[in-house]
């Protein structure tokens, strides 16, 4: 089998809160139906998907049961198998020493909650180099 073009893409959400969660998923749904998202509800879930699949973008929250987010970002940038894939950080923890952390352990982007679902958007296309033309999202406002 040859290789494919890159159709779809695989996101992982790790998220605690249903809430935000179910939020992630519908701005990204509303983004493109190019996106596969699977969702999980802590870090040490989180790890078991890695494996499993090849994605081209990570959301973690921060606090999460047992493995949390800094440490998923930890392990994430210090494995070669996933070192390269993009992660951005959705969290209620605002102050700029949490920031200034999640970014050293290697967040690509830090963002406090409640999010901007179009900067999120943004972000997203940004980090999967997708243009707006080559979108097929029924709710994406140019």
């Amino acid at each position: 089998m040859g290789k494919m073009s890159k159709n779809n893409y695989q996101i992982l959400i790790a998220e605690d809160s249903a809430i935000t969660r179910a939020f992630l998923v519908s701005t990204l749904e509303d983004l493109s139906s190019r996106l596969n998202v699977i969702e999980v509800s802590s870090g040490f879930e989180a790890l078991k998907q890695l494996p499993r699949g090849r994605f081209d973008l990570i959301i973690t929250d921060i606090n999460m049961p047992d493995i949390n987010g800094l440490e998923l970002i930890s392990f994430i940038r210090n494995n070669p198998e996933y070192s390269h894939i993009p992660l951005i950080v959705v969290t209620t923890e605002s102050s700029p020493r949490d920031r200034e952390k999640g970014i050293a352990l290697g967040a690509d982007e830090y963002l406090v909650k409640p999010i901007d679902s179009n900067q999120f958007q943004d972000l997203i296309m940004k980090y999967l180099g997708l243009s707006a033309e080559e979108l097929s999202g029924p709710g994406r406002k140019s």
